[in-house]
C-alpha cells in the first residue's frame, strides 16, 4: 500500500470509528464519512468496497488490540504480573481507542447482529483460553479461588467504562479530557483491588 493510500485508508478509518460510535451501523451514512475525511463518496468505496467492509475494518481496529491484551496470560506464570499487565494494558486500549470501543460496546449491547463469525469466534477462544489459565493458577494454589468467567467480566467492564462511559467520567471528574494520569490511576486503582480480591500482591513495578 502507498503512502498516500496508507494515510487516505487510516484516515477515513479513524473518521468511521467517530460516526459509527455517534450514530451505530444503521444509522450512519457513507457520505458523512465522506464529508469528515473531504473526500469524494466513491472514494469511501475505493479504499472499502461497502458500509459493511468498513464497518468490520472499525471493529478490527479495537479487536486486535483486545487480543493482543492478553498475550501476559500466555507469558507469565505469576497470575499477579499477568493480571496487572492485562489491566494496563486493556486501560490503555480506552485511552488510545475510545470511538472505536464504543463501536464494539455497541456492537455486542445490541446482541453482535453484525459482528462477523471469525471475530466471535477469535473472542471466545481468547476468553477460553483465559479462564483455563486462571483455573491453572488456582489449582496450583498461587491465587485465591474466585469464579474466572466473572472475574473477566469484571475487568472488561472497569477498563472498557473508560472509553465507553467517558461522558460520565468527564462529567464526575469536572474534565473536558482525560489525561494519562487519569488512566494510570484508573489501572493502578484496578490492579490493586483485584489482585487484593484474589489474594494477591501487587507486582513491585506496580
Amino acid at each position: 500500500m502507498s503512502r498516500i493510500r496508507a494515510r487516505n485508508h487510516e484516515i477515513i478509518l479513524r473518521a468511521a470509528c467517530i460516526e459509527f460510535a455517534k450514530s451505530g451501523y444503521a444509522g450512519t451514512k457513507i457520505i458523512d464519512i465522506a464529508k469528515q475525511v473531504n473526500l469524494p463518496k466513491p472514494n469511501i468505496y475505493y479504499y472499502f468496497q461497502n458500509k459493511q467492509n468498513l464497518y468490520r475494518c472499525v471493529l478490527e481496529s479495537i479487536i486486535d488490540p483486545i487480543l493482543a491484551a492478553s498475550d501476559p496470560f500466555e507469558r507469565h506464570d505469576d497470575p499477579a504480573i499477568a493480571l496487572a499487565e492485562y489491566i494496563h494494558t486493556k486501560i490503555r486500549i480506552s485511552q488510545e481507542h475510545p470511538h472505536a470501543s464504543k463501536v464494539f460496546a455497541n456492537e455486542i449491547m445490541h446482541g453482535a447482529p453484525h459482528l462477523p463469525a471469525d471475530i466471535a469466534a477469535k473472542l471466545m477462544a481468547q476468553t477460553v483460553m483465559c479462564t483455563a489459565k486462571l483455573n491453572e493458577w488456582m489449582d496450583a494454589g498461587k491465587m485465591d479461588r474466585v469464579n474466572p468467567h466473572h472475574l473477566l467480566f469484571t475487568l472488561w467492564a472497569s477498563t472498557q467504562t473508560y472509553a465507553d462511559f467517558d461522558w460520565q467520567i468527564r462529567s464526575v471528574t469536572g474534565k473536558a479530557q482525560l489525561d494519562t494520569e487519569d488512566y494510570q490511576t484508573a489501572a493502578d486503582l484496578i490492579c490493586r483491588l483485584t489482585l487484593r480480591g484474589c489474594g494477591l500482591s501487587l507486582p513491585e513495578s506496580s
